[in-house]
């Protein structure tokens, strides 16, 4: 009686070794962005360091699409809201503002990754977790510092958003608080907004 041998078993595969990108000297430049291999989507550029972004959440997601369209929908013949598009400070900072306003001009060229910070008239970030102390603190001071005029931050209070607006003081070049808006953000400029902020948060978890 003849007993046939088991075919050998194939030698399961190595995981592949996750690799993190190696800073040069003087850290990471703008134009890596661009041709850094497997970088993940929405990384930023910081003071020449990369920023990976945590996985958003339903109430970012929420926000963005929200401010996108409407201020798309409000905005003046020859600006548009663009969201997650990364915009040029400086050599060794090329954040990624959640929604900005532009000129339609600054973002004819649709290769383009990423418009000049003087073109932006509006930057705004919508915070998470672990973006809130960037969102606080790091960004306003290189928007600032960049001449971006106006400024808007929201935060997620129990589900539903608060917006924090800033205008820029030309004497000082650093951002002056105008407003905190929580169910209504109606200013008057970049140019005129009427919002309805409890639409940011889905109906069933609106209060009655």
């Amino acid at each position: 009686m003849s007993v046939e041998s088991a075919a050998p078993q194939p030698e399961p595969k190595p995981e592949p070794e996750l690799r993190w990108p190696i800073p040069p000297a003087g850290g990471w430049t703008a134009d890596d962005l661009d041709t850094l291999p497997n970088l993940p989507p929405h990384t930023e550029l910081i003071d020449g360091s990369l920023i990976f972004v945590s996985p958003q959440t339903r109430f970012h997601w929420r926000a963005v699409s929200f401010l996108e369209q409407r201020l798309q929908a409000a905005a003046p013949d020859g600006l548009e809201a663009v969201r997650e598009f990364t915009i040029d400070i400086d050599r060794h900072n090329r954040p990624e503002p959640d929604v900005i306003v532009v000129p339609e001009e600054a973002d004819e060229d649709l290769d383009q990754t990423r418009i000049p910070a003087e073109s932006v008239r509006l930057a705004i970030e919508v915070a998470s977790p672990e973006s809130i102390s960037r969102d606080r603190e790091t960004k306003p001071l290189k928007y600032a510092r960049a001449g971006i005029v106006h400024y808007w931050r929201v935060e997620n209070r129990d589900g539903r958003a608060v917006v924090y607006v800033y205008e820029l003081d030309p004497a000082t070049k650093k951002y002056v608080a105008t407003g905190i808006f929580h169910d209504r953000l109606k200013v008057s400029v970049p140019f005129p907004v009427d919002l309805d902020l409890t639409e940011i948060t889905p109906k069933r978890q609106r209060p009655e």
